[in-house]
C-alpha cells in the first residue's frame, strides 16, 4: 500500500475525518488499517474471535472480549506522509484493557525494515535474533544518558523540560513514532526514552511489551501503577523506558504527570 503511494503529495491526502484518537486520518492511515482489518476478517472466518481497537476505527467486536488485539496501523504518520523513515505497524494482543495485560507485541518498521516482537515470559526479538537482556545503559563521564529519546517534540514541550534534560542526557533523538523508540530502548541504541505529553495506548501496547521482554523497563507515570495505564486511543498519560529502574526514576521526574 506505501510503495502504491510513494511522493509526498500522495501520501499527504487526507480523508476529511478523524480517526477515534483525535488526529487528522489520512488516505494511507485508513488503507493501511483496511490491510491490517482484512487479515483480522480472515481470522475471524477461521473461527478465531476477539475484540480489535484500532486508532482510526475505535473498537470492532469479533466475538471476544477477553482477547483484544490493539493496532496502531501507521505509528509515524507525519514520518510516513513527509517520506522520512521510521514508521511503523503497531499490533498488540492482550487479556485485558491495560498495559500490564499485554502478551504479545509486534511492531514492524519501514524505515530500516525491521520486524520486532516479544511475548510475554519468553523475551523480545529483532528480525529472529533474540535481544540480549543483559544490556545496560551508557553514561558520559558527568553521568549523563549517551543518547535519551524523546517523543512529542514539539517546541514547547522541549523547551518546558529542558533543564531537566540538560541535566540526564548528553544527546537526545527524535524518531517521531513512539512504537519504534520503545524497540530502540529494547536494543539498547537507545538508553531511555521519554514522552514530553500524554500518549496513546495504542502507540505504546506493542512496544513496551517488547522492552520489558528485552530486560528493560517501562511505567506510565500518570498512574499509580507503572503498567496501569488502559490499552486504547486516547491520550492518558506519557510513556518512559530505560535500561534499568534506577534511570526509569530518574526520567520519571522529567515528564509531565
Amino acid at each position: 500500500m506505501l510503495a502504491a503511494s510513494p511522493t509526498i503529495e500522495e501520501r499527504a491526502k487526507e480523508t476529511g475525518s478523524r480517526g477515534s484518537g483525535g488526529d487528522r486520518t489520512l488516505v494511507i492511515d485508513e488503507s493501511a488499517e483496511l490491510v491490517v482489518f482484512d487479515e483480522l476478517d480472515a481470522l475471524r472466518s477461521e473461527g478465531y474471535r476477539f475484540v480489535a481497537l484500532s486508532e482510526e476505527r475505535g473498537e470492532i467486536d469479533y466475538g471476544d472480549s477477553t482477547v483484544r488485539v490493539i493496532i496502531d496501523p501507521i505509528d509515524g504518520s507525519l514520518n510516513a506522509k513527509r517520506g522520512l523513515p521510521h514508521h511503523a505497524l503497531s499490533i498488540a494482543v492482550a487479556s485485558g484493557t491495560r498495559m500490564e495485560d499485554v502478551v504479545f507485541g509486534f511492531v514492524h518498521d519501514f524505515g530500516p525494515g525491521e520486524e520486532w516482537w516479544a511475548r510475554r515470559g519468553e523475551g523480545a526479538f529483532l528480525n529472529g535474533e533474540r535481544l540480549d537482556p543483559e544490556l545496560r545503559e551508557r553514561r558520559g563521564r558527568d553521568g549523563r544518558l549517551e543518547v535519551l529519546g524523546i517523543e512529542s517534540a514539539d517546541p514547547r514541550w522541549v523547551a518546558a523540560t529542558i533543564d531537566s534534560l540538560v541535566d540526564r542526557a548528553y544527546r537526545l533523538r527524535a524518531l517521531g513514532t513512539i512504537a519504534s523508540s520503545l524497540c530502540q530502548v529494547a536494543a539498547a541504541r537507545m538508553d531511555g526514552l521519554i514522552s514530553l505529553r500524554k500518549a496513546r495506548g495504542v502507540d505504546s501496547a506493542a512496544g513496551q511489551l517488547i522492552v520489558r521482554e528485552a530486560g528493560g523497563f517501562v511505567s506510565f507515570p500518570s498512574f499509580e501503577a507503572p503498567l496501569a495505564a488502559p490499552l486504547d486511543a486516547e491520550p492518558t498519560s506519557a510513556v518512559v523506558a530505560a535500561r534499568s529502574l534506577d534511570t526509569l526514576r530518574e526520567l520519571e521526574e522529567v515528564v509531565p504527570k
